[in-house]
């Protein structure tokens, strides 16, 4: 690990979306705190950074979003209510979130793109090298993909981004890595970023998802960089814009498990596929086998 390039310790989550495909409850509740069961999406991502050394997290809000902050927090009313009601295992559950990580939050000042996103936290983050989580994704712990992510841009101290592998009729849908081997066949060099491009333009089927570690140095080029696709500030042009002046970018090809919580369908498969791996929930899966058969 080269001694000119921290490890990251950082991590900004964009959270400031309408969340549109899941209206109208997004209108009071954050999508972020949709529950998969009883813990929302947002803990898992939380808990994903702080696992891989980034507990220092910056959330870009908007208006209406406050919740999100608030759920990190302490309530001593409802502490004690608990502890009066002797649920002690409750109440260590309803404050481990407030260990998990340091919060801070900006609010993004409209909805003008996830680089537009991401450059608000400038001013916390500085210029040392951060993760990036987007806010509708989260991954196992035990795949280890984010640590591998920030041990991999503190060896190259470039960018480093996290790559899937889809079939080519959903290509259009991401942005899309053209690239070169490395000798470890789960890295991977990036030539050429893409946003949403056709099939026929396509470089690879490799799409970004939504892991990034960044260095600091992005911040400048994010501020100059202007409106792109869908007429909004766009992360992927900033990076290929440093990476076409000679920074430095590469990818973690990801073959693990990838729960998808940003729109309805994805988000209930994975709320049934974490609810039919827990022991506290008696019956769901006898339930869901026989809901199941009746669908056959």
């Amino acid at each position: 690990m080269s001694a000119t390039s921290p490890r990251a310790v950082k991590a900004v989550i964009p959270a400031a979306g309408f969340a549109t495909r899941f209206l109208p409850v997004t209108k009071a509740i954050p999508k972020e705190l949709l529950p998969i069961v009883d813990k929302p999406v947002l803990q898992y991502i939380v808990e994903e950074a702080a696992a891989a050394g980034a507990d220092d997290v910056t959330l870009v809000t908007a208006p209406g979003k406050d919740a999100m902050v608030d759920y990190f927090d302490a309530r001593a009313d409802l502490d004690n209510a608990l502890r009066a009601k002797g649920k002690d295992a409750m109440l260590a559950t309803v404050k481990a979130p407030e260990s998990i990580a340091e919060i801070t939050a900006i609010r993004q000042g409209g909805a003008k793109g996830l680089g537009h996103a991401v450059g608000r936290a400038a001013s916390h983050v500085g210029d040392e090298p951060f993760a990036v989580l987007l806010g509708d994704e989260f991954y196992p712990l035990e795949d280890r993909l984010l640590p591998r992510m920030i041990d991999l841009q503190a060896e190259t101290g470039g960018i480093v981004l996290a790559l899937v592998e889809v079939p080519d009729d959903q290509v259009s849908r991401y942005g899309v890595a053209a690239v070169q081997a490395t000798d470890d066949p789960d890295v991977v060099e990036v030539t050429g970023l893409v946003e949403k491009p056709a099939l026929e333009d396509a470089p690879s089927n490799l799409i970004l998802i939504g892991r990034y570690v960044l260095p600091g140095s992005i911040f400048p080029v994010l501020e100059g960089t202007g409106p792109g696709s869908g007429g909004e500030i766009q992360l992927t042009d900033a990076m290929d814009t440093m990476r076409a002046k000679g920074t430095p970018v590469h990818a973690v090809v990801y073959r693990g498990r990838r729960y998808d919580t940003g729109e309805p369908v994805a988000y209930l498969q994975t709320l049934v596929e974490l609810a039919s791996e827990r022991d506290d929930l008696p019956g769901f899966n006898a339930w869901l086998r026989a809901f199941s058969a009746t669908l056959d």
